[in-house]
């Protein structure tokens, strides 16, 4: 696992231990999953991206019968 240094103000500093002390994690875990969020939001479809498929305005969808297997000679 990486280890990561950074450096901010004071007054951040105290912004994330403030924040971290409320979700009850410790700083290094509270900013691991900051870290996580942030960065796994990247994978994400964007907002409204389907809403497109909502907006279905033609005549209902249907899924045609299923068609037979042919039968096969087996090998021996």
């Amino acid at each position: 696992m990486s280890q990561l240094h950074f450096y901010v103000s004071d007054e951040i500093e105290e912004q994330i231990r403030a924040k971290a002390k409320q979700a009850k994690l410790s700083l290094s875990k509270y900013l691991a999953e900051l870290v996580k969020r942030e960065t796994s939001s990247q994978n994400q479809w964007p907002d409204g991206y389907f809403d497109l498929f909502d907006n279905w305005e033609g005549e209902p969808l249907s899924r045609p019968d299923e068609l037979t297997f042919e039968t096969r000679l087996s090998i021996k």
